[in-house]
């Protein structure tokens, strides 16, 4: 049977965007970033103009994603999180490709990536069955 942070990451693998979460001089940090799925490891792009990859980089983080926005009529909403450590990533060809098309411009200045990649140890699924929409 699979684990939590197996069962988030799979579920990880339907959506394209979610949030990193860590701490930044003591404070709660959120961050929004373009994900893939691959070798059971959540890989993230995110700007390099606002910073964020020096704060996830080295630390513990939190990312979660969700279909809250994107489930259909009589689909079960859904919300996952798997916390790990957060490295830095060199992404292969093919995890550029994966990772889709990159956005021009970025608050104003031109978008250059910085890969990062999380090694899930935990995680939790959490499931609404019914309607959609309805919490």
């Amino acid at each position: 049977m699979p684990s939590d942070a197996q069962l988030a990451v799979g579920l990880l693998g339907r959506t394209a965007y979610g949030r990193a979460a860590t701490t930044m001089r003591a404070l709660p940090f959120l961050a929004t970033a373009r994900h893939i799925v691959a070798d059971g490891r959540v890989l993230l792009r995110m700007p390099r103009s606002c910073g964020y990859h020096q704060v996830c980089a080295g630390s513990v983080v939190a990312y979660g994603a969700d279909n809250l926005g994107s489930a259909g009529p009589g689909e079960s909403l859904w919300t996952v999180q798997v916390v790990g450590r957060c490295e830095a990533h060199e992404p292969s060809a093919a995890e550029i490709d994966r990772s889709g098309p990159a956005p021009r411009r970025v608050d104003g200045e031109p978008f250059e990536p910085v890969y990062l990649r999380i090694e899930p140890r935990f995680g939790s699924v959490h499931v609404t069955e019914g309607a959609a929409g309805v919490l």
